[in-house]
């Protein structure tokens, strides 16, 4: 699994962060917090693991957080409706899927620079989730009904053998990613597409349907990450996923991904995910403000993206 000289020293950036937060703060050592950061390392990382899909193919995804946003906005109101949860869920799946092939598509047959295809829907989606929404959190999602309670709270607050739901999505979620890249065919066609798309359709690569492909499963992944926090608030706020793609876009840029396209793993995308969870979650334990949080994590990200260009 771990092969380049890059994904080794981002393994071992990430062995010493933990060795050094380690040692500053007993705190953080302690299992019920390296579960709590792992917890919360989901829902980045399943939106991470979607943009680096599609960062591969030489796009980009600002849209994420509003896909998120907007098919949480969808569940929460069909689960008011009376809906029950396995449906609204399922649905709220498939409009986040759907979302992103509409980005794929002004990609692919509208011509759009991916950039500003995606901050068009950015705007966009996070326009109807705020008119679907009325500006309000919706609450009380599965008042009455356990069986639906039961589902909607299993999925960000269950466990199994004591493992919590998140973690074991988002395994799940790496070991399925992990074989389609690197023991498929598709997985040679995204990498051919973001190293040389003349050459790939050259070669017979169909370069739009790649391209519309990777941008449906990142709608998909970033909705499945917005029911993963709908279950553990227990509401839908219309401002939620503000934010959340440039987390995603740092953590595929702290792995080693090229954004250029053509190069990376999603191993190392997963590596960067816990390394800016822990960061976030040491610095906090260890009081430092948010807006000094911030500046760290900025120029952590800008040392990757010199990195990367440097390779």
């Amino acid at each position: 699994m771990i092969k380049s000289k890059n994904e080794i020293n981002n393994l071992i950036a990430l062995v010493l962060l933990v060795t050094i937060l380690g040692v500053i703060s007993p705190d953080f050592r302690s299992l019920d917090n390296i579960i709590s950061v792992l917890r919360q390392s989901a829902n980045n990382g399943l939106i991470a693991f979607g943009m680096t899909l599609v960062i591969l193919t030489g796009g980009i995804d600002l849209s994420v957080g509003s896909i998120l946003a907007l098919s949480v906005t969808i569940c929460a109101q069909l689960l008011v409706m009376g809906i029950t949860a396995p449906i609204a869920l399922l649905v709220a799946l498939l409009a986040g899927t759907l979302l992103g092939a509409i980005n794929g598509l002004m990609v692919t047959r509208g011509r759009l620079q991916p950039f500003i295809a995606t901050l068009i829907t950015m705007t966009a989606y996070s326009g109807l989730t705020f008119i679907l929404s009325d500006g309000k959190p919706i609450s009380n999602l599965t008042e009455g009904d356990m069986f639906s309670t039961h589902v909607l709270s299993m999925i960000g607050r269950g466990s199994i053998l004591s493992i919590p739901m998140p973690i074991i999505i988002l395994v799940a979620s790496f070991i399925v990613l992990y074989f389609l890249l690197h023991n498929t065919v598709f997985g040679r066609k995204v990498y051919a597409v973001g190293s040389n798309a003349k050459a790939a359709a050259i070669a017979g690569v169909n370069i739009n349907k790649t391209k519309l492909t990777v941008y449906a499963m990142s709608g998909f992944f970033a909705a499945l990450s917005g029911l993963i926090l709908l279950s553990r608030l227990g509401s839908a706020q219309p401002t939620l996923g503000s934010g959340y793609e440039l987390d995603a876009i740092a953590a595929v840029a702290l792995g080693g991904t090229s954004l250029s396209g053509g190069r990376g793993k999603i191993f190392g995308t997963l590596i960067g995910v816990l390394i800016i969870a822990i960061l976030n979650n040491g610095l906090n334990i260890i009081n430092v403000s948010s807006y000094y949080q911030d500046v760290i994590k900025g120029i952590v990200i800008l040392i990757a993206v010199l990195s990367d260009k440097t390779r």
